[in-house]
């Protein structure tokens, strides 16, 4: 049956019409309102940072050297320890030593695994304290990273392990009783090294995910600083409540041992912290070299931890 147009309706149908229209519109601005709601919670959600004094950097040593290394950084740096132990500190079944240094220049979370290490742990360069884990890790993948090792628990709390954008593994760690160690004199810078191709996700990620901010981006940094002193590359600095950080960002043309240290610790006098670390025991990788306001050297510790030092260039 074919339907024939009743000049009479025009009025109805105008009704009709606009109020149709007004449906369009009314869904079009809820959706669009979703979505910002959506890349929103993405990409501003409340930090779970703890503070700086609570991220530790991993530190894997073989069994043999463990109790040299520890002895070492305390000498280095000062601070204290926690008592040695041996512990579960994966999901699956293995064994390591483990203690705690607590330092005025960062935090060291001290591995000597007396069994194989199951994977992927031993990739991830530091832990960070979170006030919910499950929030931790709900914020990172929404913000891009992958869970590579979902929440497990071990004897003090819960643990897992993330994949950020260009291969840059971390732990995210809770408690069951929430730890108090002391404010640090200095903060840690977390060396992250990035591809160019990678970089830039990198940084939309984890600040999205700490909230934290980008305070400087310098596109000719002096090449001195990744141990190539006639080039330039670009060096990213992050600050949040996790602490600071570096991107360096590199075509992967590093000269040993750049590349390997994961965390830059600031002293106050650079030639007096080389000397502690060599009488303790310690490899001076790179000697005191001068670069943008600071003086900086590479040390290896017993077991073959690798860090980067540095101190304020005194002013003239």
């Amino acid at each position: 049956m074919t339907a024939h147009w009743n000049p009479s309706s025009r009025p109805a149908m105008r009704r009709a019409l606009a109020a149709a229209m007004l449906g369009v519109v009314l869904c079009a601005v809820a959706g669009t309102s979703r979505l910002a709601s959506a890349e929103g919670s993405a990409t501003s959600a409340p930090a779970v940072a703890v503070g700086p004094q609570y991220d530790s950097t991993h530190v894997y040593v073989p069994a043999a050297d463990f109790d040299r290394c520890v002895a070492s950084l305390l000498a280095t740096f000062g601070g204290s320890a926690t008592p040695k132990g041996t512990a579960t500190v994966t999901p699956t079944p293995s064994s390591t030593y483990s203690q705690l240094v607590l330092t005025p220049a960062g935090s060291f979370s001290v591995f000597g695994f007396q069994t194989p290490v199951p994977y992927p742990f031993g990739a991830e360069r530091n832990g960070y304290l979170v006030t919910d884990l499950d929030a931790g890790v709900r914020d990172a993948r929404a913000n891009g990273a992958d869970v590579v090792v979902a929440p497990f628990p071990d004897k003090i709390g819960r643990d897992a392990v993330i994949e950020w954008p260009g291969g840059v593994f971390m732990q995210l760690y809770w408690h069951t009783s929430a730890p108090h160690y002391p404010e640090l004199a200095t903060v840690p810078e977390n060396r992250v090294y990035a591809s160019p191709d990678a970089a830039d996700r990198f940084i939309k990620a984890f600040t999205g995910f700490s909230g934290g901010s980008v305070v400087s981006d310098d596109v000719a940094a002096p090449g001195i600083e990744i141990g190539r002193a006639t080039d330039t590359y670009r060096r990213v600095r992050i600050e949040s409540a996790f602490g600071k950080m570096v991107v360096l960002v590199t075509d992967g043309h590093l000269p040993y041992p750049y590349g390997r240290e994961t965390t830059g610790y600031d002293v106050p006098n650079l030639a007096e912290t080389l000397e502690r670390a060599k009488g303790a025991g310690a490899t001076v990788l790179v000697p005191l070299f001068p670069t943008v306001n600071r003086i900086s050297a590479v040390v290896e510790f017993p077991g073959g931890f690798i860090a980067e030092l540095h101190s304020a260039r005194p002013s003239r």
